[in-house]
């Protein structure tokens, strides 16, 4: 089965019904992450709509600073999700230096109610992927999934002893830095991903669906000298040990185990 631990939802717009009967078809266990309240509904109704939806709620980096001032209005979101995310900082799309306190502001905040609650965590680390490390053990989150790292190898390094899961995603086949990342990432702290739709459209101007998560296991499979049926499996033992102990995603994951 496959696993698709980071999609936008949100981003398919009139494509949704054709992507979830794509999901469904195919099972495509997905964390569909948000960015804001508005885009967590959609989440959130796209997973009554199928039992392989997992929703997310986050506030994006970029968008850190329409909501610094509002965070009372996200802790309900928070504490109804079953998943944070997308939550993190960036430094490379991000270039205003004003936007990066209200950035790390709110990262802080969804941190700490993470930890408290104990929930899985999906980052975005652009840039400030050492920042983002300090800021995660500092808080104590601890289930943290890096979603499409591209930093700093020395730092993957210290997030990998961190014992953080690193997805990787439609751009391996496109890049040598992304290649270095998937090869260095343990068999245990492997996830993949497509950033669906967004992601592929960025970068080839093809509207990714959800069938592209096997081309990602095919490309993994290359880079790292293996068979797609050993990614898939690696993948599905790492989300279950991810999602273990928590009655909610442990259901979520239950197909994975048939």
């Amino acid at each position: 089965m496959l696993v698709d631990a980071h999609v936008h939802l949100d981003g398919y717009g009139d494509q949704l019904s054709t992507a979830l009967e794509e999901i469904d078809r195919l099972e495509v266990l997905t964390v569909a992450v948000a960015v804001d309240p508005n885009t967590y509904r959609v989440a959130r109704e796209a997973s009554l709509r199928s039992s392989l939806v997992l929703p997310a709620f986050g506030v994006h980096p970029w968008e850190a600073h329409s909501w610094v001032d509002r965070l009372e209005e996200v802790d309900p979101l928070i504490e109804d999700a079953p998943m944070i995310g997308e939550i993190g900082l960036d430094r490379r799309w991000v270039e205003e230096p004003e936007r990066y306190e209200p950035q790390r502001a709110v990262f802080s905040h969804f941190l700490r109610r993470a930890a408290a609650l104990d929930r899985v965590i999906n980052v975005h680390t652009s840039g400030a992927e050492a920042e983002c490390l300090e800021a995660i053990v500092a808080h104590g989150c601890r289930r943290v999934i890096v979603h499409w790292y591209s930093g700093p190898l020395d730092v993957l390094e210290d997030m990998i002893d961190a014992g953080f899961y690193f997805t990787v995603g439609v751009e391996l086949p496109l890049s040598d830095s992304i290649r270095q990342v998937a090869s260095a990432i343990p068999d245990e702290q492997l996830l993949t991903e497509t950033d669906n739709p967004g992601g592929l459209k960025w970068l080839t101007g093809e509207v990714g669906m959800p069938g592209k998560i096997a081309d990602v296991v095919a490309d993994l499979a290359r880079v790292r000298g293996t068979t797609q049926a050993a990614i898939e499996e690696i993948v599905a033992d790492n989300t279950r040990r991810l999602v273990d102990g928590d009655d909610v995603l442990e259901a979520w994951a239950a197909p994975l185990s048939v």
